[in-house]
């Protein structure tokens, strides 16, 4: 079986024997042509697959978004105990219906939200072994050292990765719609020439989407596909042109900027479940606090139950002090979720 060149693509490469990337003049968009491997990757699993990591380097100590500089020191300081109590809680869930693998955290690490793989980067899903991993580009300071860890893991599985050439994080800023086409936001974390160059490489279509809010830094804060069909859009945080092309893509169930605010969209479809974030037992009964995420989480279960879907919430408290919710722990190596429906 013949290697694949180093030159495939622009990022930076890593290539175990997956795919080569066709670039006859005869298309505009480069295919890409699979090759049969004796070893399959977790993406091919009939049972949905995700990646996780167990908290052991998880830390707040280092503010770098808007809601941990609300936080003093004291109030971001992490009980490690009840966050891998936590953890363990959503990994059970998890692992009980999926095969959920687990990133290791490297001797000595010091990267404190290793824990968020959801930022670690992208399984292309159009590509059908997925086996091809687009991995992250980071801004933000803390992070930088992920990327190579994501990289060592991902090679030791024979994934295929590429590293990309412009700022990107992951999937809580690109989702999978359907087919070959996906949503990306850019503005703030992700730079929208990241998506122009995956449309030019993977043969795919990205609706971009600009962010603006500095509470709402990534994607999964305000667009979640909840179903192949369905996504929660929040229709207030972007412009109409904007609305209009998701629109074309997909069936918007538009949600409340302060739905958003409190998580809604920072979801993970497992299975015919919904999980989401909530602390709602932690707060003072009658507290405006309270009854915000009391309505988010009505919300969330009125649209699953029209979808014949169900919800299941986690408290995650520990993690809201790194400036994160459900989704950000999750990263999707197939999302074979999808193809589960009551109705």
């Amino acid at each position: 079986m013949p290697a694949v060149s180093d030159q495939a693509v622009v990022g930076e490469v890593d290539s175990p024997e997956s795919h080569i990337l066709d670039r006859s003049a005869t298309s505009t968009a480069h295919v890409v042509r699979t090759v049969e491997l004796d070893n399959t990757t977790p993406g091919t699993m009939e049972r949905p697959a995700f990646l996780m990591n167990c908290p052991f380097s998880y830390s707040a100590e280092q503010p770098n978004n808007a809601w941990m500089y609300e936080l003093d020191d004291a109030h971001r300081q992490v009980d490690r105990s009840k966050a891998m109590c936590q953890f363990a809680q959503l990994y059970d869930h998890m692992a009980s219906e999926a095969f959920v693998f687990l990133l290791p955290t490297p001797a000595r690490c010091s990267l404190q939200d290793l824990v968020f793989t959801a930022n670690l980067g992208i399984v292309l899903e159009h590509v059908p072994q997925r086996d091809i991993v687009v991995l992250s580009n980071y801004s933000s300071a803390p992070r930088v050292g992920e990327t190579e860890v994501g990289k060592q893991f991902f090679r030791s599985m024979g994934y295929r990765t590429i590293v990309a050439p412009y700022r990107f994080e992951g999937e809580a800023e690109l989702k999978h719609l359907h087919d070959n086409v996906y949503v990306g936001g850019y503005g703030i974390r992700s730079d929208r020439k990241v998506y122009e160059w995956m449309e030019a490489e993977f043969g795919m279509e990205v609706i971009k989407v600009e962010e603006t809010d500095e509470y709402l830094y990534h994607l999964d804060c305000s667009i979640f596909p909840i179903t192949t069909e369905d996504t929660l859009v929040c229709t207030e945080l972007f412009n109409r042109d904007e609305v209009a092309l998701i629109e074309k893509a997909t069936n918007i169930i538009d949600v409340s900027a302060d739905a958003c605010f409190s998580g809604i969209c920072n979801s993970v479809r497992h299975h015919n479940a919904i999980l989401n974030s909530s602390h709602l037992y932690n707060l003072r009964a009658g507290s405006a606090d309270y009854f915000e995420e009391l309505k988010k989480n009505r919300e969330l279960e009125d649209i699953a139950v029209k979808l014949g879907l169900e919800v299941n919430y986690f408290n995650l408290s520990e993690y809201h002090k790194g400036g994160a919710l459900l989704s950000c722990m999750v990263m999707h190596l197939n999302r074979r979720s999808y193809s589960f429906s009551l109705i």
